[in-house]
């Protein structure tokens, strides 16, 4: 149901009972469940797109696509080596990023993601660094002016980013201006980007410019992306990753989709 909304931007009840062979009263049970957990708007008729100016919160973000992020997180962590220097920003993404290089050795982390902090704490192989700042309740994200004069103390040589949207014309959208700035420094200090997006944020409304694609090194994906993705990447040199739910590791990546995921490197 999320995936037909979030192609269309509004599906009716009635076409959602026809297209999932069930009555109308179960679609409804559904939707008000959704939108109880802030995934979906109630619209008369059927259901929408959640706001452009408030995201889903928190605790419900932690439950849609775990399988996903978790496939994504394994293929970003298996592309940094070890003995690197690693920015780590907000999101439930990132901190799937986090969940697989707690084996890693010899890495330094910087996070303004206490969850994050949390999560490589006691992995012996990390050094994690965790910006100043003011940190929000809903999220254990540390926002504000003096996280951003925290990060430009450094130059590192990957960024873990997430983002809530991604536009037809390849804008990355946020809701949060004071995140924005946050990850606007970040990405100005790393050697390299490394996004991290499901399928759910193409095409998905936020209200916050972050930078055009083309400020990403490397997309990975959970599902084959819009053309306008694939195009956008592609002109900008960029490197797609495309996981799928076979896969368990991230090694050698071919076309084909041997080993569970595939590339494209341009």
């Amino acid at each position: 149901m999320l995936d037909l909304v979030q192609a269309q931007g509004f599906v009716s009840v009635e076409a959602l009972a026809q297209h999932f062979a069930v009555t109308s009263q179960t679609i409804r049970r559904d939707i008000n469940a959704l939108c109880g957990a802030g995934l979906l708007r109630r619209y008369h008729g059927g259901a929408g797109l959640p706001s452009s100016v408030e995201n889903v919160n928190y605790q419900a973000r932690r439950i849609l696509l775990p399988e996903a992020k978790a496939r994504i997180g394994k293929a970003m962590a298996a592309r940094i080596p070890d003995k690197a220097s690693v920015f780590i920003t907000l999101g439930t993404t990132t901190e799937a990023v986090a969940m697989a290089l707690r084996e890693h050795e010899g890495l330094r982390v910087i996070t303004n993601n206490l969850n994050v902090a949390t999560v490589l704490a006691d992995s012996p192989g990390c050094e994690v660094i965790v910006a100043g700042g003011v940190v929000r309740q809903r999220d254990r994200g540390i926002t504000g002016e003096a996280t951003i004069d925290f990060v430009n103390q450094f130059k590192v040589d990957y960024a873990v980013l997430g983002i809530s949207g991604i536009e037809a014309d390849g804008t990355l959208l946020d809701f949060d201006y004071h995140e924005v700035r946050v990850i606007q420094a970040i990405l100005r200090n790393a050697r390299s980007t490394l996004l991290g997006a499901d399928h759910s944020k193409f095409g998905r409304n936020a209200m916050v410019r972050v930078a055009d694609i083309s400020a990403i090194n490397e997309l990975y994906t959970d599902a084959e992306p819009p053309a306008f993705v694939r195009r956008a990447m592609a002109e900008n040199g960029g490197r797609l990753v495309v996981t799928n739910a076979d896969s368990h590791a991230a090694g050698a990546l071919d076309a084909s989709g041997r080993g569970g995921m595939f590339e494209s490197e341009h």
